[in-house]
């Protein structure tokens, strides 16, 4: 039976399979088709632009048009790779235990990341901990790494309580069969829980805790009443007066042993490690990468497993099968000799029903990553992927060796987690300056360069020779939390968008370093993403030029009577149609696309526009940028418009202020355009513009709301809709001179 390329004989039971996508022939006709369409497009534009632009102004739309249909042809060509050869894999983790034993699963690091117990709530943290610690896997088996960034003893506090805690809910989740491991889920939930006093305990003892840990972290300090042994307060101690959280020596408290620690029902615990690494002012940390880079060294010194799962700190696990499902690919000897890691998709458990911000991101998550799959496999996401340790030493065929061999993947751990000796050298490699004059981050390990580190990793270890596995069973591994407001979904996308473009003028640039490392297809692919922000080309085009020519009553496109314009409407009706075809057949409805299709544009104009200006001036030296975490916390009246569909702006960024001006301008546009159609003599003329500005009239809806019909917090800034307003018409008049 194949599987991914494995071939098991008669008698031994699968444990993965993979088979194509049906409607992959349908894909490369089309392709084909639509090819041959925009190279006719981009003749018309040529030929317009040689001959018939014979005014400055002609010249410069033509110009503009061919431009911005050229960086559409180019994203549109490089999204096919994701077309060609797309897969779909089944995993059978019940068939492992018929396949091997449970003392011969791998151990499994798990790390977590966190920076800010105010952006990301220490309870929230906590769960997800709880969540992945509950796995149905061996627990002596797994080791749980929390990095804290923010050097914060209160996250520390809340995980010394969830070690408590743990010691119920681990054998609580495995007596009850349990699928929602996160407590706060769990006890939020409307499912039938069989009420008995055993859940009444521990529901309150889980109450317990957060109030205690929300009570210190609202306090802001660990009060004397709450430390109740003198080993707390001997790690409480660390945080002296000097300390801060940029300026800190290393500080790792190992909360739970798994050689030492059980839980009510006798069983052992899983490890349970806080890492705070050194921070100096005087030395880069190199963001979520440099933590990374730290767990990876802590963790080599102390358990070294070779499965390493990187998790983000709001991403808990909806599925305690999923390390077996892992297993079912890193066991098989006939992929595990390339294989560099096994990414699951990122789902979200708190969306609003129709998706107003498109956070699901369907395309990247669930539809393109299965092209991918289908060649070299998928990019890594930051989140719900398993490593093999292995892979971040080196090609295949080439161990690169790290500078010590307590480092090494082969490495076998034979001294306690606890001991003098593995926790002095676990400090050592946590310093600041431990990987000066090293090959960590260009050779070894997570590699630094790009705001979007997960993303630059994948692709690194791609080009050193490792292929990677796409796995997305039918219930969702992970599920996380996403923002709530505009603009912080903006923002997010904003420091995507720059680390795209540190990716793409870097020296790896995917088409020039990677097409000879990983071939012409998976380099267009990864070329699509880096080059996600040039969006704003196009997408500023056609939201200000067509319109300030319908305003000045001049007609750009060909006319409805003649030939050039069913090729327009095939190419519109084309793209979209694809587009659409495939969100629904992934599950998406109707809205939801809609929705996507919205804030597509919008991303153009804000995010997308101004990561690019960021980068270039950070590349000319007059700014810098860094990296801003998204808020996890949860305002209630913006949670609750979030909940009925109601966009969030409140925010005087402006970042808001293009979208605006495209809004103001395409509403004139078209109300005057109107007004032409039916009393004037060029409405055959103005048809294909009027139909895009209509088009963008109907997207801004929510704008339009935000400006003039909403009075709440969330409506659109004064300050922003007075300055949009007068940049508009500033604009309106420019064009009216050049016109």
């Amino acid at each position: 039976m194949e599987g991914g390329g494995e071939v098991y004989t008669t008698h031994t039971p699968p444990l993965h399979t993979s088979e194509p996508l049906h409607r992959i022939a349908f894909n490369h006709l089309f392709a084909v088709v639509y090819t041959f369409a925009l190279i006719a497009l981009l003749y018309c534009h040529a030929q317009n632009l040689l001959l018939y632009s014979t005014t400055l102004l002609s010249f410069s739309i033509t110009l503009s048009l061919l431009i911005s249909d050229l960086v559409l042809a180019f994203l549109w060509a490089s999204a096919q790779v994701f077309r060609m050869c797309p897969i779909r894999r089944k995993e059978f983790p019940e068939n492992l235990k018929r396949m091997m034993k449970e003392d011969d699963f791998p151990g499994l690091d798990v790390f977590i990341c966190t920076a800010d117990p105010y952006k990301e709530p220490p309870m929230n943290v906590v769960n997800t901990a709880l969540s992945l610690m509950s796995y149905n896997y061996p627990t002596q088996k797994i080791s749980v790494y929390v990095s804290d960034d923010g050097g914060s003893a209160l996250t520390l506090f809340a995980f010394m309580e969830a070690a408590k805690f743990a010691r119920h809910w681990l054998p609580f989740c495995r007596e009850h069969i349990i699928m929602e491991r996160n407590p706060q889920v769990y006890f939020a939930s409307d499912y039938d829980h069989n009420w008995s006093p055993e859940f009444e305990k521990i529901k309150m003892m889980y109450k317990n805790m957060k109030v205690k840990v929300e009570h210190v972290v609202d306090k802001g300090e660990i009060s004397d009443e709450y430390i109740t042994d003198d080993q707390q307060r001997q790690a409480f101690n660390k945080w002296t007066n000097g300390f801060t959280r940029t300026d800190h020596p290393t500080v790792i408290q190992v909360i739970l042993d798994k050689s030492q620690d059980k839980d009510v029902s006798g069983q052992f615990l899983p490890n349970l490690i806080y890492v705070s690494r050194q921070k100096s002012k005087t030395s880069p940390h190199n963001f979520k990468a440099g933590a990374l880079n730290v767990l990876l060294r802590v963790s080599a010194v102390m358990t070294n497993a070779p499965i390493v799962l990187t998790q983000d700190c709001d991403m808990y696990s909806n599925d305690p099968q999923t390390p077996l499902r892992v297993v079912c690919y890193v066991s098989d000897p006939a992929i595990q000799p390339k294989l560099a890691y096994v990414q699951l998709p990122q789902r979200f458990h708190c969306i609003d029903k129709n998706d107003i911000y498109s956070c699901e991101y369907k395309h990247p998550f669930q539809i393109s990553v299965k092209g991918f799959d289908g060649l070299k496999g998928p990019t890594n996401v930051g989140t719900g992927c398993f490593f093999r340790r292995r892979a971040f030493f080196g090609g295949p065929s080439n161990l690169v060796p790290p500078e010590i061999p307590e480092l090494s993947p082969a490495h076998v751990v034979s001294k306690p987690i606890q001991s003098q000796e593995v926790l002095s050298l676990a400090h050592h490699v946590a310093g600041c300056n431990y990987e000066n004059q090293t090959k960590w981050a260009c050779k070894i390990g997570f590699r630094y360069g790009s705001l979007v580190e997960d993303f630059y990793t994948g692709y690194r270890l791609h080009c050193e020779g490792w292929k990677s596995i796409f796995c997305n069973p039918e219930r969702p591994a992970f599920l996380g939390d996403v923002p709530i407001t505009l603009f912080d979904v903006l923002s997010q996308c904003k420091r995507w968008c720059i680390g795209f473009l540190e990716v793409t003028f870097s020296k790896y640039n995917p088409m020039i370093f990677g097409t000879p490392s990983i071939g012409l297809l998976m380099s267009l692919g990864y070329s699509h993403y880096s080059m996600w922000p040039i969006w704003w080309i196009p997408i500023t085009f056609y939201s200000f030029i067509p319109q300030l020519a319908v305003i000045n009553k001049v007609s750009i496109f060909p006319k409805i009577s003649e030939p050039w314009f069913f090729l327009y409407v095939f190419l519109f009706v084309g793209a979209y149609g694809q587009d659409f075809l495939e969100f629904v057949l992934a599950g998406g409805t109707v809205q939801r696309w809609w929705n996507a299709q919205r804030i597509w544009m919008i991303r153009g104009l804000t995010c997308h526009l101004f990561s690019s200006v960021e980068y270039l001036l950070k590349s000319l030296g007059i700014s810098a940028h860094g990296f801003n975490l998204t808020s996890k916390v949860v305002d209630d009246e913006q949670s609750t418009r979030h909940e009925q569909g109601i966009f969030e702006f409140g925010v005087a960024s402006p970042l808001f202020v293009p979208m605006t001006m495209a809004a103001i301008i395409n509403l004139l546009a078209f109300l005057l355009g109107l007004i032409e159609i039916l009393v004037g003599s060029n409405g055959e003329g103005l048809g294909l513009q009027m139909l895009l500005t209509g088009s963008i009239v109907l997207n801004y809806l929510p704008i339009y709301e935000a400006i003039a019909l909403r009075s709440d917090k969330g409506k659109m800034p004064t300050k922003i809709t007075v300055v949009s307003t007068f940049l508009s018409l500033a604009l309106y008049r420019a064009a009216s001179l050049c016109f």
